[in-house]
């Protein structure tokens, strides 16, 4: 472990992000090619990621669907050939339940899906059937096409914390143990400037639910309101939330730039910040 694993609440994995789209908001169309996209995928391991999060459909804000058949050609031979050559963990990032099983058998070992199971009924299926596999639980208001028009809340912490506390139990009450599954706020996810802000100043309180904590906030729009950078100029300002955070009892960060949230993290673990 490094020093910035084990200074922390709790240990702070980085999930580096390789999307296959060509649509992505920050990075599509750069990773479409297997080649590539392994490449890549070295690349933020030796940066220092210990998850890679692959995905094929774009969630950004806006997002149109793909087809079940785009989506396996765009992930699986990436998973199938990144596990050739590495034992790194791997994540899907995917809705559909064929796609998620296909993933697991080509490799992968976490299903990441923004719907918390909401999209497809076949996916609890898929994760009673894969012992072994654990699972993201994210919160969104709406759907990628439509989440950013106008969301609204009364709380959106309390909002949040109680739909992830009822997809926990959803799972398991279906056999689905709490070790295997990781929640995520949904940080721009159908969420105002405001609410991000707050979701991020209350993350300590998702700690709570029992499962592993996850912080997607990478690029993202809010904080190009507060820096006034375009999506590829905000790594820096994604390193400095995710060292901040990290102090707030979460267990992963997503992120694009691995190399600039890894040094954030030992600095802020050095400095012990609080």
């Amino acid at each position: 472990m490094t020093a910035a694993q084990t200074l922390f609440p709790r240990p702070v994995k980085i999930m580096g992000i390789l999307n296959t789209t060509p649509d992505s908001f920050s990075d599509g169309g750069l990773y479409t090619e297997t080649s590539l996209a392994v490449q890549q995928a070295q690349s933020l391991i030796l940066d220092g990621a210990e998850i890679i999060d692959i995905g094929g459909e774009s969630s950004r804000p806006g997002a149109q669907p793909v087809s079940l058949g785009e989506e396996l050609r765009r992930v699986i031979p990436v998973i199938l050939s990144l596990r050739a050559v590495s034992q790194v963990t791997i994540s899907i990032d995917t809705t559909k339940a064929t796609v998620a099983r296909e993933a697991l058998l080509a490799g992968a070992n976490i299903v990441n899906d923004i719907s918390a199971l909401l999209y497809d009924p076949l996916m609890i299926e898929v994760l009673q059937q894969q012992s072994e596999a654990q699972v993201v639980l994210m919160h969104m208001q709406g759907t990628p096409a439509a989440m950013q028009n106008n969301p609204k809340y009364s709380e959106v912490t309390d909002e949040v914390y109680e739909f992830l506390s009822r997809r926990i139990e959803y799972l398991t009450d279906r056999n689905i143990s709490e070790d295997r599954i990781i929640v995520d706020p949904g940080i721009g996810f159908g969420k105002t400037f405001e609410h991000n802000l707050i979701l991020l100043q209350h993350l300590a309180r998702f700690s709570t639910l029992g499962t592993k904590v996850l912080l997607g906030h990478s690029r993202k729009r809010f904080l190009g309101e507060i820096t006034g950078e375009e999506a590829g100029n905000r790594d820096l300002a994604t390193a400095v939330t995710a060292a901040l955070c990290a102090y707030r009892a979460i267990d992963i960060v997503r992120v694009h730039n691995v190399a600039a949230t890894h040094q954030a993290l030992q600095i802020a673990s050095a400095l012990r910040l609080n």
